[in-house]
């Protein structure tokens, strides 16, 4: 209405919240921001992640949470609950202290063999549970795993923002993921065709592991960054599709470490080695500590072996993100219908978060590159 003035949205919405009191400041994007805070009633921290009632909360932000919620697991960040605020839909997420796996890994720009093997191997029984509880993520990549402050760093996978459910959700057609990380035949999806998520990502895991080697994309190259991104990402995505990769020399890696590469790097879906088989690879099972190869079996057939029943219910969630996404004084909007992977492409589109800017990391471009992805480390 003319002349009527707007309400600035409330940047503090945790002022006399009754149990989150806010600590700092974490990141802020596109759909929303982050707080740390600290549940008063157990003295937890937590992250808690805001995100505008309204047409902002559509299926496709519903999606992502009922599959990230079903998901217990040591190695994937736990989402503790949801709430109401009057603006916004609050998640409340467990926090993980020491950033994430793109930063360690510019921090010593490349893990040696057995360093990046620790964390292969939880990343592999993470990517393995939700597999078997029929979710594929879609968009396994180095900034979507986060670190602990344990004495032996403990990874958590944290963004489930392009997941799909094999039962409730369709099946996956769009070619989305960030770039580097795309498996062939996710690079050739057209409108109407389907893939294998779950296979894909496993080609998205051994991309993880040549990066955490090599503190580089496999398929870039230095001579990419004098080209125009659109030149850029074609050349990238050719070799994608060719399988055209090398480590470089100052990385010496064991035989078998470079067989399971060849293996999870390898175009053909149908030849791609699998994750039961990657679990079995005598690279893999080197210093595998006691019990983490039947971790998941466990954990299938009793999920309170880890975690005891959660305080609130997969319903309980659902309610509520549903009531997010309508807001007083606010038009609700007819909510895109993002089980459709047609939609999810236009959304994806004009929300802008489909990655095409990929610098090639060396020594030269690490710290800029780090500090770009920073404001950049959550998909909202």
């Amino acid at each position: 209405m003319e002349g009527q003035k707007i309400r600035p949205l409330n940047n503090e919405p945790l002022l006399g919240h009754p149990k989150y009191m806010k600590v700092a400041d974490l990141n802020r994007g596109a759909f929303g921001f982050v707080q740390l805070a600290k549940d008063v009633t157990t003295g937890e921290q937590v992250a808690i992640k805001f995100i505008e009632r309204g047409d902002k909360i559509s299926k496709y932000v519903e999606r992502e949470i009922i599959n990230h919620k079903q998901l217990m697991h040591p190695h994937i960040v736990e989402i503790k609950e949801v709430f109401l605020t009057p603006e916004y839909l609050a998640i409340a997420m467990e926090y993980a202290t020491d950033g994430d796996m793109f930063q360690l890994v510019v921090r010593q720009r490349g893990l040696l063999e057995g360093d990046a093997r620790w964390h292969f191997q939880q990343l592999i029984v993470a990517v393995d549970y939700c597999h078997r509880m029929g979710v594929a993520n879609r968009d396994i990549k180095l900034e979507n795993v986060l670190i602990d402050s344990s004495p032996r760093p403990l990874i958590k996978i944290c963004d489930f923002g392009y997941s799909k459910h094999e039962k409730y959700n369709s099946a996956p057609g769009s070619r989305v993921g960030t770039p580097a990380y795309l498996a062939p035949e996710v690079v050739l999806t057209t409108r109407g065709k389907t893939y294998n998520a779950k296979v894909a990502d496993v080609w998205s895991c051994g991309v993880m592991l040549y990066v955490m080697l090599a503190a580089a994309y496999p398929f870039g190259r230095p001579e990419d960054e004098r080209m125009a991104p659109s030149a850029r990402m074609h050349a990238m995505l050719q070799r994608i599709l060719k399988v055209e990769y090398a480590l470089p020399s100052h990385v010496v890696v064991t035989p078998e470490c470079q067989d399971l590469l060849s293996k999870i790097l390898a175009a053909d879906p149908e030849q791609r080695i699998t994750l039961s088989e990657v679990q079995k690879h005598p690279w893999f099972t080197k210093e595998l500590p006691p019990g983490v190869a039947e971790m998941n079996d466990r954990l299938l057939s009793d999920p309170s072996y880890y975690h005891p029943a959660p305080t609130q219910s997969l319903e309980d969630t659902l309610h509520i993100v549903r009531e997010a996404m309508t807001r007083e004084q606010a038009a609700l909007q007819q909510p895109l219908n993002l089980d459709n992977d047609a939609s999810l492409d236009n959304f994806i589109e004009d929300q802008g978060t489909f990655d095409e800017d990929l610098p090639y990391l060396t020594e030269g471009n690490l710290l800029p590159f780090l500090s770009s992805l920073e404001l950049q480390q959550h998909d909202f």
